[in-house]
């Protein structure tokens, strides 16, 4: 259903409006409705309250100027409505003025026809219709622009500025009032970044091309105040109705925080957070670029690598602010050891990689190190403590050792390493043959990986005698690898390498529950319940976690903390003394038992001793072979048993081979011994039978357990009793 279009007819000459009415019924407009008022004050009221398509006013009625008034009258209470001039032959000049005022149409009376003034409804209702559809596009366009993050200015075909938005009189500093017309080149000014000239006119390659272009690369706006900002983004040619070019569009946005971002994210991705140099990764880039460098000129390029001695002992003691503190200080001297071309780069925790290039000559890379040696080595102050570090570095040489950067920096770290297990706070220069020991440390530490998972790993037990009852007292558990293709591999080969690598933290967790289960299974089985000796590492010992993860394996196995010895050795609790003395208590607390291990090989005093929360002293074997032989020997085991006695604690003699042996120590008043003379290490079944084969015996003739070798532990250590 059409819906009726309301016309509104304003003639103070009721004949007219007849004659206008009569039209309207003899055309049949019925989806016209014709209301006819005879004066402007009518036509507000009417207006005010209906809704009118069109409007017809008779300038006869309001002669000269008074018509125009009318008109701009209606036309501000029915903006929307189409308004039609009835009007004389001659009143067309003042028709002609109105229709610049906002009329749609004339019609001159005495020739007006049926099918014209139906005619002029339409075609007027129809172009009302198109102006308020093109203002709303033009106004959506215009609100989008102006609201948009964006620039946007527009130029016509000849660079002169027809358009900015409001983000691009901020941006460029030009009102559209004062840009309209001017050349683009005036509002816009733009340079190259790179090379500090100013470009061209962009809209001329997007006119001359017909299709969409780009800023240039590193585009630079200067705004009218001079005020500079990065910016991107596109130019686009704007086309008429024929699809010809008609000017150009800029669409574009300031990007200077963007890039600063950028650069920042670069420069974190590249160097390091704490000492701001160059990373792994820009360190191996520039590697490479000084590799082909040196491969056009023929020269040489030295990698050393550097690692502080000491520092996680600082690290653990001080904390780790003092250590960042450290590193920090320790960087900007190693910065000063260098030249401007060559590079210093944090590779890691306390080790440095630096990037020498241009050399002639091997040995000027030794200058070079024996500078880096003397400047780490320099006192500095942490707060109110002074501390000093020592490093230890390994040199590698372009091309000789490696003609790729990964090549060259492993065996600089491989000649570093060398350094550290012969004495540190030196340098040495890589050599092929240390690739051999490097390689056969990796393999067995890539097997050791996967021993746990395939159960290569077992425990032996040897017994701990007590030297005046001859029971046995204690069990010792003891590492043992069984690798498929290496047969049995010694612990003083792995172990090193299991604390290298980290490994010796699982690996030591599995020791100590599996010990744990041991004993618990024995007193299970109903043997006479002995305490059982697991020897930690120093990284186990020093781990945060350690006794916490000690107390999660006793409460799941549920053997009583009275029944386990820790054993460390004497060099890692005085390495940290003060820090040892901390946990030691904190075992104790918990109920274990503490032991020092290999006694008199470190350099522990008398007066720290007496601080120290132990249980056990444990005599190295070194000591105790020599009592047959040496008398100085003897002296010493000697004494560190009357020390030992003297602090109330338990001796423990290792290395027990003879009888002569034996007898010394019980003379001595020794505690409890353990070695070959009574047992080797043996696997669990076989230390359950031999407990059981002394207990029995025991009972069935205290004495024969005094006879110690002669009764049972001398053929057990053949196996001949124990199978």
């Amino acid at each position: 259903m059409r819906q009726t279009k309301s016309v509104l007819l304003l003639d103070c000459d009721p004949d007219e409006a007849k004659t206008i009415g009569t039209m309207f019924n003899e055309q049949g407009l019925c989806s016209f409705e014709l209301t006819c008022v005879g004066s402007i004050e009518q036509a507000e009221v009417y207006l005010g309250l209906h809704s009118v398509s069109v409007v017809f006013l008779d300038m006869d009625g309001f002669p000269g100027d008074s018509c125009l008034e009318v008109l701009r009258r209606t036309l501000a209470i029915a903006p929307r409505a189409s308004l039609v001039l009835l009007t004389g032959p001659e009143g067309e000049s003042l028709a002609l003025r109105a229709l610049e005022e906002g009329a749609q149409d004339y019609l001159i009376k005495g020739h007006i026809k049926p099918r014209d003034l139906v005619h002029v409804m339409r075609s007027t209702i129809a172009r009302k219709t198109l102006e308020e559809t093109l203002f709303n596009e033009k106004s959506r366009a215009q609100t989008t622009l102006e609201c948009i993050d964006d620039a946007v200015i527009c130029t016509d075909l000849h660079g002169n500025v027809t358009f900015l938005n409001p983000v691009a009189e901020r941006m460029t500093g030009w009102s559209l009032r004062e840009a309209s017309g001017r050349p683009l080149s005036e509002a816009f000014q733009i340079m190259d970044a790179a090379t500090g000239e100013l470009a061209a006119d962009p809209t001329k390659k997007a006119i001359g091309q017909g299709r969409l272009t780009h800023l240039p690369i590193n585009c630079i706006l200067t705004r009218r105040d001079g005020h500079q900002v990065f910016i991107e983004d596109s130019v686009a040619p704007i086309l008429d109705s024929a699809g010809k070019p008609a000017g150009a569009v800029l669409v574009f946005r300031d990007v200077t925080e963007a890039r600063a971002l950028a650069e920042k994210l670069t420069q974190l991705a590249e160097h390091d957070s704490l000492t701001g140099l160059p990373n792994r990764l820009l360190l191996n880039d520039r590697l490479g670029q000084a590799i082909a460098h040196a491969a056009r000129r023929k020269t040489l390029v030295a990698v050393l690598f550097l690692d502080l001695d000491g520092f996680k002992h600082i690290n653990d003691s001080l904390g780790h602010q003092a250590g960042d503190k450290l590193l920090e200080t320790i960087s900007t001297r190693l910065q000063r050891c260098v030249r401007a071309p060559d590079t210093v780069s944090r590779h890691g925790g306390d080790e440095f990689v630096f990037l020498i290039l241009d050399l002639n000559d091997p040995a000027d890379a030794a200058i070079t190190a024996q500078r880096l040696l003397e400047v780490v080595a320099l006192p500095l102050e942490i707060g109110t403590q002074e501390l000093q570090v020592t490093a230890s570095i390994g040199i590698s040489v372009y091309p000789d050792d490696g003609l790729e950067a990964e090549t060259l920096i492993k065996n600089a770290d491989t000649a570093m390493y060398q350094v550290k297990e012969h004495g540190r706070q030196s340098f040495v220069f890589f050599k092929q043959e240390m690739n051999v020991k490097t390689v056969a440390k990796r393999s067995i530490a890539e097997d050791l990986r996967h021993a746990l998972d395939r159960h290569e790993l077992t425990l032996l037990y040897q017994p701990i005698v007590n030297v005046k009852s001859g029971a046995i007292a204690g069990a010792e558990a003891l590492l043992r690898w069984n690798h498929p293709t290496r047969g049995s591999v010694a612990p003083e080969i792995f172990i090193p390498v299991a604390e290298d690598t980290g490994l010796i933290l699982p690996i030591g967790k599995w020791v100590l529950r599996e010990a744990c289960a041991q004993a618990k299974a024995w007193a299970d089985a109903g043997l006479p319940a002995i305490t059982m000796s697991v020897n930690v590492s120093a990284r186990q010992f020093r781990n945060e976690r350690f006794l916490e993860s000690l107390s999660a394996i006793l409460d799941e196995i549920g053997l009583s903390p009275k029944f386990l010895d820790i054993e460390i050795t004497e060099t890692v609790l005085m390495d940290r003394a003060h820090f040892g003395a901390h946990e030691l208590k904190r075992l104790r607390d918990r109920g274990l038992q503490v032991a020092i291990d290999d006694f008199g090989t470190g350099y522990s005093s008398l007066s720290y001793l007496q601080l120290l929360p132990l249980d056990v002293i444990k005599i190295d074997r070194s000591f105790v072979s020599q009592i047959a032989t040496n008398a100085n020997g003897a002296a010493i085991v000697t004494a560190i048993i009357a020390m030992g006695r003297s602090l109330n604690l338990r001796v423990i003699a290792e290395g027990i081979e003879t009888a002569e042996d034996l007898a010394f120590l019980k003379k001595s008043a020794c505690d409890e011994a353990q070695g070959f003379f009574f047992s080797p290490p043996i696997p669990a079944g076989d230390f359950a039978r031999l407990h059981e084969m002394q207990v029995n015996e025991s009972q069935k003739c205290p004495e024969s357990a005094l006879l110690f070798g002669e009764a049972i532990y001398g053929l057990a250590s053949n196996h001949e009793l124990i199978h």
